[in-house]
């Protein structure tokens, strides 16, 4: 909000308007990252043209992110690439899911960004940013086409399985996974990764 004046019955008076919002395509966030303006310590996303502050990350998500990495590294090794926090490019947008898995490249995304219809499966790790993982980066996936799109509560300790994207930004299958199920993926079917391994185990303090 920014604060402009009138002058009304002969005084001047602050009035509140609303601040322009400045968006920026992926060649300027391209650019700032290009010229310094962006580093790695600024923990930010291009979301749908808007810089998107990145959520800080705790114990129990690191965890996961850990242990989802260490498993498809060891079930698929060198048949495809497993990415943890680099970005994708997705409809102009440049978010750094927690995991993604794409297909073994040459060029090993050196050029370029993962594109969706490159990327077998996506991981969001999800604590404080459920909300969001549920709506709009729900949304950008799904309208991109990313074709499966996991989203795993550490708070529940559930993980829920989106599929069959669709252009208005929804996913045409959508289901919960809990504790004592198994999860597959369309994309590799020799996967069979049980929830209890995606989370840590409670330890008693």
């Amino acid at each position: 909000m920014s604060i402009d004046y009138e002058t009304i019955a002969g005084e001047k008076v602050a009035v509140p308007t609303e601040r322009q919002r400045h968006r920026f395509s992926l060649e300027e966030y391209m650019q700032m990252i290009e010229f310094g303006i962006l580093g790695e310590n600024d923990r930010v996303e291009l979301i749908r043209g808007e810089l998107v502050t990145k959520m800080p990350i705790g114990d129990a998500h690191a965890s996961c992110v850990d242990r989802l990495i260490k498993f498809f590294h060891r079930l698929l090794n060198d048949a495809i690439v497993v990415r943890c926090q680099n970005p994708v490019v997705v409809l102009g947008s440049r978010p750094e899911p927690d995991v993604v898995i794409t297909a073994a490249v040459d060029h090993g995304y050196s050029a370029c960004a993962p594109q969706p219809e490159e990327i077998l499966l996506l991981i969001e790790v999800a604590d404080s940013s459920l909300s969001t993982d549920r709506t709009d980066k729900l949304s950008l996936y799904a309208e991109a086409g990313v074709r499966e799109y996991w989203i795993a509560d550490v708070n529940q300790k559930c993980v829920e399985v989106c599929r069959g994207p669709r252009p208005d930004g929804s996913y045409s299958e959508r289901r919960v996974f809990n504790l004592g199920e198994t999860l597959t993926v369309v994309a590799l079917p020799e996967i069979s990764l049980p929830v209890d391994q995606v989370f840590p185990a409670r330890r008693d303090r």
